[in-house]
């Protein structure tokens, strides 16, 4: 379970506002990547806070909004399909993190980034594998980041209904791959990562 143990060395050093970042997202055919910062008091306990992975879409729901409550701050922020098509996915992930910093309405002196590459931040940051089971501020933005994305994800469904969004939050699922080669994809994929419909013409 995470705890405040990584938070509290950097407090130790001396830095007093010590946010979590995760991002959600990398992974689908369509749609931005969403990053988060979060702050937390020291100590404060929320019952249930987990890597958003093991937990129900009810629980991060609720602890979505129990997070935004009770953070000293946090902020959400987008790295857009244009982006990640521009660059790569990585690079608008890492965009992504570095606007939710900067968006804290409390500014950050130190960052946990969740994951193994924490460059070109421009406040001292760790990086931390599996910080979203370890560390109880990247947890929160573990959390903060899945429920926006996942919202939007409803959102992209709602307008583009043909793919099914909603169900499978634009993962590469079977049925989205078929729906996607029946109707051709729409300005919300990213193009690097629907390359099997250039294969499949080339068959």
């Amino acid at each position: 379970m995470p705890d405040y143990s990584i938070e509290q060395e950097w407090i130790q050093k001396g830095y007093q506002y010590v946010c979590g970042v995760d991002e959600a997202g990398r992974g689908p055919l369509c749609g931005p990547v969403v990053a988060a910062a979060c702050i937390l008091p020291t100590g404060l306990v929320i019952e249930g806070l987990n890597d958003s992975k093991k937990l129900t879409e009810k629980k991060r729901e609720k602890l979505y909004d129990v997070i935004r409550e009770k953070a000293l701050a946090y902020a959400i922020a987008e790295g857009s399909v244009e982006e990640i098509n521009a660059t790569n996915i990585l690079e608008a992930d890492l965009l992504a993190m570095r606007r939710a910093i900067a968006a804290l309405p409390i500014p950050a002196d130190a960052a946990l980034i969740d994951g193994n590459i924490n460059r070109d931040f421009p406040i001292p940051t760790q990086a931390v594998v599996k910080g979203d089971a370890l560390s109880m501020s990247i947890a929160a933005a573990s959390i903060l980041a899945k429920v926006y994305r996942d919202r939007l994800c409803a959102e992209l469904d709602a307008q583009y209904p043909q793919y099914g969004i909603a169900k499978h939050k634009g993962y590469g699922t079977k049925d989205h791959m078929a729906a996607l080669r029946q109707y051709g994809p729409a300005p919300i994929y990213r193009t690097k990562f629907i390359r099997f419909l250039d294969e499949d013409g080339k068959k």
